[in-house]
């Protein structure tokens, strides 16, 4: 990471957010990946590809395996999918469920994730969860993701993820989407844990407010190093995987990077860097669904633990 001191007001600033979100998603991934009873379902063996030789290192505990969630896990975007969920469920009114289709519409027009947009998003979304119980949007999690979600899981890349587990690794969610999303996905899966982002709460409230910024592009990376320096990590040993060329600071800071259903971008990206490449889609050019995940909000019971484990810290 650049020296703060050499960097202008603005940019430190946004170090420091980037800094501070990642270190919340890593503490609160620790805390609920170590109270959480990871009953997750097991993958039929025909799913999983061919081993690639060497690697993962079976029996190597300083390696572990990051997993970027929307359209790298998911087909879709996670934010979207748990969005619908609560509206069926009557959580928000019809008007902001306009909004995140039109946030919806734009993003699969656009293809970009433009700052003024994901801000925009993102303030949508804490609106809607300010003043709702940290339990309650945990309670109706499960149920969304057997409605949405549990069909639009990725089989390959699904498989990469067991094939680390297998070698007796650890697998985390990495993603911009919820924490309280990422981690009931992560639980489902039979995964390690999830970093995502953290929003605050107040005796178990939310507060309408993030701690640090949503963990996208270069807080990825952040929480990333923050999670593998508390676990004893070799980035050196572990792998990432991602969909998108925002999150080059993830991929670039582990040895074994791949390309997963990649983007123009991150394809030749990719393809320059020599790293391993996989496409799952049916169609070479399938549309991003979902809008932007760096418009997460909320956190799970182990997101508000963080925040206030960070308060103290500081």
């Amino acid at each position: 990471m650049a020296s703060l001191g050499r960097l202008t007001p603005r940019r430190r600033s946004a170090t420091a957010r980037s800094v501070l979100a990642g270190e919340a998603a890593a503490e609160a991934a620790r805390i609920t990946s170590a109270t959480d009873t990871l009953a997750g379902e097991t993958i039929a063996p025909e799913a999983a590809e061919p081993a690639e030789p060497e690697f993962p290192v079976s029996g190597d505990v300083r390696a572990a395996a990051f997993f970027d969630l929307d359209n790298t896990v998911m087909q879709g975007a996670a934010l979207f999918h748990f969005g619908r969920g609560l509206y069926k469920r009557k959580f928000f009114q019809k008007r902001e469920l306009v909004r995140f289709a039109w946030q919806q519409a734009w993003f699969r027009l656009a293809g970009v994730e433009d700052a003024g947009h994901m801000e925009d998003a993102r303030e949508s979304a804490l609106s809607i969860v300010r003043g709702h119980r940290v339990s309650e949007l945990m309670e109706m999690g499960e149920e969304i993701y057997d409605e949405y979600m549990a069909g639009r899981i990725w089989p390959g890349t699904r498989a990469l993820a067991q094939a680390h587990l297998d070698a007796g690794q650890k697998v985390w969610l990495v993603t911009a989407a919820p924490v309280e999303a990422a981690t009931i996905i992560a639980r489902r899966l039979g995964l390690t844990g999830a970093l995502g982002t953290v929003a605050e709460s107040v005796g178990g409230v939310y507060t309408g407010k993030l701690v640090g910024e949503p963990l996208h592009g270069p807080a990825k990376a952040e929480a990333v190093r923050a999670l593998a320096v508390a676990e004893g990590l070799d980035l050196g040993r572990c792998a990432a995987y991602s969909d998108s060329h925002n999150d080059i600071p993830m991929l670039s800071i582990v040895g074994h990077p791949y390309a997963i259903n990649p983007d123009s971008k991150l394809k030749e990206h990719a393809r320059e860097l020599g790293w391993r490449l996989r496409d799952y889609r049916t169609a070479r050019k399938a549309a991003k669904v979902g809008i932007p995940a760096a418009a997460g909000v909320g956190a799970l019971a182990g997101g508000a633990a963080a925040a206030a484990a960070l308060r103290r810290r500081r």
